[in-house]
């Protein structure tokens, strides 16, 4: 975005120094040397690049809080007018961007001859070769911005519709603190089901159920033996969660085979788990798991029975878990250590955060107390990396398209009244309206297409380092290429509409008579 702003910049400022072209002859006939005018020239530069730079810190103060709020809900507030290394850091860059955008100008500036300088055919050409190829960067460089921001924009759309294996926007967790109180086995069984039972009766609330881990937030991996199967962990990571009855309907995970976890799978009944369709497949394929025994934590354990098979659920990230197994253990066959609650609402679970909150206070020790997590948070969390991009891409590639279209409207505006005699002979020799408009119009589209062409291919090339970054999207989508490219000659014939309705009011006998 920088260097895209510089070439707009220098491209205008090429254009003032070719209007001062006759003021600058007459300075260095008067006997003003070259390093005063190249210090001149510059310093316009440094102090337009530094102004600049003072009204993008203001800009930034207020930004950053909106994209803290956006972004970062918890992140520490970021000073900008007060923090001496951001002020330090934005006068070096508008330093160095104030003699960057100032170069040419300069150069321009002191190739000035006293006796022809009205005879500029051949400079003229190799400053309009100039300007257009600072267009034509301009160009490839939106370009890029603007296919980045395609593929950002389509990976966050992949990430919300793709399915965890759970409901996320119905469900909420609830967790609880005692403040370093200890209780035995029995009373925190008897205190988990106190509080299971007080969600349920909160009016709302659809299903309940006691969890260990929330997802992306914890997991727990024990030794699996299975007969048949030398080493399981070989196979993959296989993680637990324990549970109690109702999880499945509380989180919306499909049961594909068999049954849920039930309430009469208590600590009397014979042990017995849920695994996932991957875990089931994995260990037991072309075969049905249900009634499989599973040995845990030691190969001398009982068996414990498979009864079911869910749907896979994503516990470490959106994207494919690939060697990533889950299996689902009876709360009441495990030790009583749980701390949070799986709840299902019937709308938005924000509506009843304060009246679970209350019901479940009543229930808990003094001095304990309770916390709440939306699952749309949790989730929120996992695709922030593509919410920031697509934001960030979006703003840039939007940004660069403005100062694009108004750099291409600057060159084609200059041409045109650079052209005004061309243009006045061509009407007075029987051209029409509409070849004028096609040849300002063709102009300024041979520019942009040059500028496409380059972007793509960097854009194409560049695609290698922000694949990994992206969600279930190519980086080589040829649909958000062509949109691109279309979006920019759109644009450019928008930007040649008014110079284009410039050059066809030009009268001939004025053009021809001012020459």
């Amino acid at each position: 975005m920088l260097l895209i702003a510089c070439a707009n910049v220098a491209n205008l400022l090429l254009a003032r120094a070719l209007r001062r072209r006759r003021e600058i002859a007459v300075r260095i006939a008067l006997g003003i040397s070259g390093a005063r005018l190249f210090a001149q020239t510059l310093t316009e530069s440094l102090l337009l690049a530094l102004m600049s730079a003072a009204a993008g810190l203001l800009v930034a103060q207020w930004a950053g809080a909106v994209l803290r709020a956006a972004l970062l809900p918890d992140g520490e507030p970021a000073p900008v007018l007060t923090d001496w290394r951001t002020i330090v850091f934005a006068t070096a860059v508008a330093v160095i961007v104030g003699v960057l955008a100032g170069v040419a100008p300069v150069l321009q500036a002191l190739q000035v001859d006293l006796v022809h300088d009205l005879k500029t055919a051949a400079r003229g050409r190799s400053r309009r070769r100039l300007r257009g190829a600072l267009v034509i960067g301009q160009s490839a460089l939106c370009v890029a911005l603007l296919v980045g921001a395609g593929l950002f924009v389509e990976s966050l759309d992949h990430a919300r519709h793709v399915r965890l294996g759970y409901d996320v926007d119905p469900v909420l967790f609830v967790s609880w603190n005692l403040r370093g109180q200890s209780l035995d086995s029995a009373h925190t069984a008897a205190l988990n089901d106190r509080l299971l039972q007080a969600a349920r009766s909160v009016r709302g609330v659809t299903h309940a159920s006691l969890i260990k881990d929330i997802p992306f937030e914890g997991e727990s991996e024990w030794p699996l033996f299975v007969a048949g199967i030398d080493s399981v962990s070989r196979l993959g990571s296989f993680d637990r969660n324990g549970v109690s009855a109702d999880y499945f309907a509380t989180m919306g995970t499909h049961i594909l085979r068999g049954r849920a976890i039930a309430r009469s799978d208590d600590a009397r009944s014979r042990p017995v788990m849920v695994v996932g369709e991957s875990m089931a497949r994995e260990l037991w394929p072309g075969d049905d798991p249900i009634g499989k025994c599973v040995r845990i934590a030691t190969a001398t354990s009982p068996c414990t029975y498979v009864v079911g098979v869910a749907e896979d659920i994503h516990t470490h990230s959106i994207g494919r878990e690939v060697g990533d197994y889950y299996y689902y253990l009876p709360a009441a066959q495990l030790p009583p250590e749980y701390t949070s609650l799986a709840v299902r609402t019937a709308g938005d679970p924000n509506r009843y955060i304060a009246a679970l909150r209350d019901q479940l206070k009543g229930e808990l020790p003094i001095g304990a107390y309770t916390t709440m997590e939306r699952m749309s948070d949790v989730i929120g969390s996992q695709t922030r990396t593509w919410r920031v991009g697509t934001m960030v891409f979006v703003a840039l590639g939007g940004l660069a398209l403005l100062v694009a279209a108004i750099g291409l409207y600057g060159v084609i505006g200059y041409d045109v009244a650079q052209r005004t005699h061309e243009i006045g002979l061509r009407l007075a020799l029987g051209a029409q309206q509409r070849s004028v408009v096609g040849l300002v119009v063709s102009s300024a589209l041979r520019l942009t297409v040059a500028g496409v062409a380059v972007g793509c291919a960097v854009a194409w090339f560049a695609g290698r380092s922000i694949e990994p970054l992206l969600f279930d999207e190519p980086a080589h989508d040829p649909l958000i290429f062509g949109v691109v490219a279309a979006a920019l000659c759109i644009v450019a014939i928008v930007a040649s509409a008014l110079p284009a309705a410039r050059a066809i009011r030009v009268d001939p006998k004025q053009a021809l008579a001012a020459e």
